[in-house]
């Protein structure tokens, strides 16, 4: 009797369907339950109406017209209408704080891939960049106030040395120190993809260039830049989705002055105003999603991870 075969016991391509479905299904409930399914109930709240007292879950597009009446027209004084200006404000803010991190960013990750020998003098001076990270974002802001403020060590210094003769009132409260407090907070979201691509560039490339006689900048521009794409694409993705939806450091360094989208939602919801409040979230996803989408045009990051 001859003996048994091996492919008489092999499991069926069924058997391993099964089992990758398996795999899945705990991390598939959390996307579910955490992300997808909260996702629908803003997007169905979002065509509800609603009065002074309580919400009417009728589907209504009136939420999303009211945030748009009057933009199909400029104000008397030329202005845009109040959703667009403050769409404006939020993508000055989002490209600002996208192009200092990325140069913040993009410096401290390539003196620690390239210029720091020692693997444990760079673990030790990438967690001395996390060490801020083991506080809280409103104490890290709030560390500010004594800096920039009107008697603040700033301007003690500035009137000090008789470099000004009143104290600068835009050090904070202003524009400058909600793009200070971003960049603090949100440059190590920066710094670690960009670092991680660094480390995983052959070091052969750069002696080869060297060799071919391209000079330093040239071996940065056409070398680590170009291997490095994926990492800066991770990092602006996160940089900018964080900024587009906050409303914490606005509201703080801004003094309560300075409008964003998120801001407007956050105000929307305290006065109770949810349906308003999600469509606001609605447009914000929508917008995020495709500065996302154009991104990733950009890098495949599947390909390239």
């Amino acid at each position: 009797m001859s003996a048994p075969t091996a492919s008489a016991h092999a499991p069926s391509p069924s058997v391993h369907a099964v089992k990758a479905w398996w795999q899945a299904a705990p991390f598939a409930l959390v996307f579910l339950l955490f992300f997808l399914i909260p996702l629908a109930l803003v997007a169905m709240v979002s065509l509800w109406n609603f009065n002074e007292y309580e919400l009417i879950p009728a589907v209504t597009l009136r939420n999303y017209l009211s945030l748009f009446e009057g933009c199909s027209q400029l104000t008397d004084n030329g202005d845009l209408c109040v959703t667009l200006n403050t769409y404006l404000s939020t993508f000055k803010f989002c490209l600002l704080v996208w192009g200092i991190t990325l140069l913040v960013g993009f410096s401290v990750a390539y003196f620690l891939a390239f210029h720091v020998r020692s693997p444990g003098m760079q673990t030790a001076l990438f967690v001395l960049c996390t060490v801020p990270f083991w506080t809280s974002n409103v104490i890290r802001m709030i560390s500010w106030v004594p800096l920039l403020g009107r008697n603040g060590l700033v301007n003690q210094m500035l009137t000090g040395l008789g470099l000004v003769d009143q104290p600068v009132e835009w050090l904070l409260f202003s524009n400058f120190s909600v793009v200070l407090a971003f960049v603090h907070l949100y440059t190590m979201f920066m710094i670690v993809p960009i670092f991680n691509s660094m480390m995983r560039i052959d070091r052969s490339l750069l002696e080869a260039a060297s060799d071919a006689g391209a000079s330093g900048w040239q071996t940065l521009w056409n070398v680590v830049v170009p291997l490095s794409r994926t990492g800066i694409l991770i990092g602006s993705i996160f940089v900018i989705t964080i900024v587009m939806g906050d409303f914490v450091t606005i509201g703080v360094m801004g003094g309560q002055q300075i409008a964003s989208i998120g801001k407007i939602i956050q105000v929307q919801t305290s006065y109770l105003q949810f349906p308003l409040a999600a469509a606001n979230a609605v447009i914000l996803l929508a917008v995020v999603l495709m500065i996302i989408w154009g991104l990733t045009r950009l890098v495949d990051i599947r390909k390239e991870l």
